[in-house]
């Protein structure tokens, strides 16, 4: 099954009136996506996986238009993390960066979801490719990820 498939599987048994959106335009980045879309960059939620110093994966999904403040997820997560490699975000979700969907991960890891995304009623994450798209609602992305809110970032 290839990402696409795995992600519409996943969201026909969790919430099946979300639907992926495919386009022919590269999506990989949030000013991509955002273009791609006719949207603001802040309305792409763009998920980011980190490992911490234990070596424990963590994703933080936020809008796609703040920096992520280290600090205030050291404070949330209670260690210091970074940014996990490509390798690393591929064998734990999965998905490729640039098309890493909030779920329907690889292995399960704690998501959190940061209080910028709720400047919108609706944001768009990326569905398992680099040209794919997911319009959710933070409720509906709070229930589908079992996401913890939070203010990580800038």
């Amino acid at each position: 099954m290839n990402e696409i498939e795995r992600v519409r599987s996943y969201l026909q048994e969790k919430n099946p009136r979300l639907q992926i959106i495919e386009l022919d335009q590269n999506t990989s980045t949030a000013p991509l996506a955002a273009a791609a879309l006719g949207l603001e960059v802040g309305q792409i939620a763009k998920s980011i996986l980190f490992k911490t110093k234990s070596e424990q994966y963590l994703m933080v999904v936020s809008a796609g238009d703040v920096k992520m403040d280290s600090k205030a997820i050291k404070e949330t997560v209670g260690e210091r993390v970074r940014m996990a490699n490509p390798e690393e975000v591929y064998h734990v979700t999965g998905f490729s960066v640039g098309g890493v969907c909030p779920f329907a991960l690889a292995h399960e890891v704690p998501i959190y979801l940061d209080e910028s995304l709720l400047r919108y009623d609706v944001v768009y994450a990326a569905a398992g490719t680099a040209n794919t798209a997911l319009p959710i609602t933070f409720t509906e992305l709070q229930a589908i990820t079992a996401g913890r809110p939070c203010k990580v970032s800038l």
